[in-house]
């Protein structure tokens, strides 16, 4: 296995029935595995996590949080960047999203990328979601690329098992996951160089 392989965890933000944001995580997770990252795939339908009540860093003996929380908060601090795979409910971010989020404080996500992926059956392609999540994810300290990559008419863009039906899908994930890339690796190297800020 190679060193230089990012690690990347994928954030799916809907648990809605016959939701259209999982065919968008799979098509992003057989990209990325595609193009040699190492990928974590967080569904909150499969965590099933309550509404946030306590996040993780609220117990003062983590031993005692959900065993589920545990293992999340491994593999979200163990990672080098995210991408965050966004629906638009009522113009805004899909509260599960915000929910699995929520559950893991800012030092699991510092000084590492996330890139936004954002889509809508119709024309917009969820970009006022994603203009909400920006801050979300620069608070957490996850600060996303510049490039968002945007699926309107996501049900005739890729079909239920992550199979794109265009073109533009690979091009699209490639912007956004070239602007990940080197970010990841200049922050990787710079944690490993110099750590962290205290």
């Amino acid at each position: 296995m190679s060193a230089n392989k990012l690690k990347v965890v994928i954030f799916l933000g809907t648990v809605r029935e016959n939701r259209l944001g999982e065919r968008v995580a799979l098509f992003m997770k057989n990209y990325l595995e595609d193009t040699d990252h190492l990928v974590e795939y967080l569904d909150p339908k499969e965590l099933d996590l309550p509404l946030l009540t306590n996040p993780l860093h609220f117990y003062k003996d983590k031993t005692t949080a959900p065993v589920v929380l545990r293992e999340t908060d491994v593999k979200v601090r163990a990672a080098d960047a995210f991408v965050i795979v966004t629906g638009e409910y009522n113009h805004s971010i899909p509260p599960a999203l915000s929910n699995l989020l929520d559950y893991f404080g800012s030092t699991a996500y510092s000084w590492k990328p996330s890139g936004i992926v954002c889509y809508s059956p119709g024309q917009y392609g969820g970009m006022r979601a994603a203009m909400q999540l920006r801050p979300l994810l620069a608070e957490l300290g996850t600060l996303s690329v510049s490039n968002i990559f945007g699926v309107p008419q996501v049900d005739k863009s890729i079909d239920p098992d992550g199979t794109p039906l265009n073109d533009r899908m690979e091009r699209g994930a490639k912007r956004m996951i070239d602007q990940l890339d080197w970010h990841a690796h200049a922050m990787k190297n710079h944690r490993e160089k110099y750590g962290t800020p205290s």
